[in-house]
């Protein structure tokens, strides 16, 4: 039986799929490419991994003061119990929401009115830029003292200068009352970070199509319309990592809580890690303070999920498209 010409011909061989091949055959093949890469996964193990792997295995254990590391003793789950039956370590935990929300949210929205502005053409923009970027550049041990000298009750110059406009009869006491110290630490914390999201979100206002906020304009969109519907849709990627790279430096933000108050005045700027700290360093309780490391490390890996979801978010959404 003859074909008629540019007819397909169909025939009823079945089509073999192509044989997957493991894991270790793949490692096995590209083991010079591994070799390259040795030197620092062994760094990683030996700086990452083994540490992650002590603290989880010393949070099972107690390890009194007086006696040494080598002495400790099995107790099962007993120091995550005792840490969530501690009317402290819920205390800390507020704190710790309303330090890292607080810092988080006005941080970004700082950011995001600098980013605004600089994306405008004016005079002097370029040496507005540099200024907006030095809290973000400086050393935070370097900031954290400077701003516990300006908020310093007796000398400082923000009281001061507040005596001298008539604003208050007498110098304001910032970090030594337990009214006004934490949220005295977290306007610091927006001070150092605000520079970081102004930069992520400037770079994200570059990805904005002109021709779409012209459109918008001919149309009779006003410039807050214009924002809304155009700009910021085009702003969610780089402003979801930036919140939750932010959540994250929150979280671990050490440095100027312990240098400006160490966690008073009576625990009332204390968040997560600092009192991680003073339970391993100060009482020399391991067990208690790894404990309380892996539930902060628990939710660093939640974030860091969080974080890699937004990062391969438009990856997906291309190779779907």
């Amino acid at each position: 039986m003859g074909t008629v010409p540019g007819q397909a011909i169909f025939t009823d061989v079945p089509v073999v799929p192509p044989k997957r091949v493991g894991l270790m055959r793949k490692v096995y093949r590209s083991r010079a490419d591994y070799l390259y890469v040795l030197p620092a996964i062994v760094v990683m193990l030996i700086v990452i991994a083994y540490p992650v792997y002590y603290t989880i295995e010393l949070s099972f254990f107690k390890t009194p003061a007086s006696l040494q590391l080598k002495d400790k003793v099995f107790i099962g789950l007993d120091n995550y119990a005792y840490l969530l039956q501690l009317p402290a370590f819920w205390k800390v935990t507020v704190q710790t929401l309303i330090w890292t929300v607080s810092s988080t949210l006005f941080a970004f929205v700082l950011g995001l009115g600098c980013a605004l502005a600089l994306h405008r053409e004016f005079v002097g923009r370029g040496i507005l830029r540099a200024l907006l970027l030095i809290p973000w550049v400086v050393s935070a041990v370097a900031a954290s003292y400077v701003w516990k000298w300006l908020y310093h009750s007796d000398f400082g110059a923000i009281g001061a200068l507040a005596v001298q406009l008539g604003l208050t009869s007498e110098p304001i006491n910032f970090v030594d009352n337990v009214q006004t110290a934490l949220p005295s630490l977290i306007v610091v914390n927006i001070w150092k970070e605000f520079s970081f999201a102004m930069i992520m979100l400037m770079a994200g206002l570059q990805t904005v199509p002109d021709q779409l906020l012209r459109a918008a304009q001919v149309d009779g969109a006003n410039a807050w319309q214009r924002f809304w519907h155009v700009t910021f849709p085009h702003l969610s990627g780089v402003s979801m990592v930036t919140v939750l790279l932010l959540t994250v430096q929150n979280f671990n933000s050490f440095i100027i809580p312990f240098i400006m108050t160490g966690g008073g005045p009576v625990g009332s700027t204390h968040i997560w890690i600092t009192h991680i700290y003073e339970f391993a360093f100060q009482r020399q309780q391991w067990g208690r303070g790894s404990a309380y490391a892996v539930l902060l490390f628990l939710i660093m890996v939640l974030l860091g999920y969080f974080y890699v979801r937004a990062l391969t978010r438009g990856d997906s959404s291309r190779a779907g498209s």
